[in-house]
């Protein structure tokens, strides 16, 4: 009873950690002066809905430019890595842990360092400025967090179900649609959340690839943040925070709901 205790004791803890702060964002959305030691501002105001809901700030369209690119970037992802860290899991080859290597140096080399490079090949190929050329430097640094979720899986993911229904006269394709997906489902949430994340938080490789024409909500957030306007910065920031809690959350759900149907597992 006492580990119970403790372990709901400690997890409420950490939700409170989580949760708490974000009041102090919510009222800075809503305060023109908060200054100390006043514990609550001293003047309120709707400055920061007034500029989120102005059309002339484009909020939904940048908003929109946003979950656009973030997906785009977690489907192309996944179709890369699933396969990846299939191979790199289940597979002995030669040069093998020199892959697995390879493929988190996006992580190792600085960012700055990758995007400077590829933006130079960028211009030459004509992706600079162009939301494609976005689009591939973050599925480019989204790809070791993919590989790396589903190499793990794979390294002790038992195949023997594969091979049996292989044997029973099942092709590739209904074997990966009917066996291994439905098996790999929690490794495809975290996955995509994971990269969903990272593709949507984008603010320098954004901007350098983008070369400011590709706007989204970090590229307008980001700023307010660095200018002190905590007012329009906090607006923001709720929206990106609630944006990519729904957005997870509703990715989750669904997946969930396309494994539950049973038509889905019909050959």
């Amino acid at each position: 009873m006492k580990r119970i205790f403790y372990y709901k004791a400690l997890l409420n803890l950490i939700i409170a950690s989580l949760v708490l702060p974000m009041f102090v964002v919510i009222i800075w959305a809503v305060s023109k002066s908060w200054a100390w030691p006043s514990i609550l501002p001293t003047e309120w105001g709707i400055r920061s809905i007034e500029y989120l809901i102005n059309p002339r700030n484009k909020t939904l369209n940048i908003l929109a430019n946003s979950l656009l690119i973030s997906m785009l970037v977690t489907i192309f992802t996944l179709i890369i890595t699933i396969p990846a860290g299939k191979a790199l899991g289940q597979y002995d080859f030669y040069g093998k842990e020199v892959v697995k290597l390879l493929s988190l140096a996006p992580l190792i080399v600085p960012s700055i360092t990758v995007a400077m490079g590829i933006h130079v090949s960028f211009i030459k190929l004509g992706l600079a400025n162009k939301m494609l050329g976005v689009i591939l430097m973050h599925t480019l640094v989204s790809l070791p967090y993919g590989v790396r979720i589903f190499t793990n899986f794979f390294e002790i993911f038992d195949n023997k179900i594969e091979e049996s229904a292989k044997n029973l006269g099942a092709r590739r394709r209904q074997v990966f649609f009917d066996i291994t997906m439905p098996m790999i489902a929690p490794s495809i949430v975290s996955a995509g959340g994971l990269i969903f994340t990272v593709s949507f938080s984008q603010y320098f490789l954004t901007f350098l690839i983008g070369g400011g024409r590709v706007m989204t909500l970090p590229m307008v957030m980001i700023p307010f943040i660095q200018s002190g306007d905590r007012m329009l910065a906090s607006a923001y920031s709720l929206l990106f925070i609630s944006t990519s809690i729904l957005l997870l959350f509703a990715f989750e759900k669904s997946l969930k709901l396309i494994y539950k149907d049973e038509n889905f597992y019909e050959v």
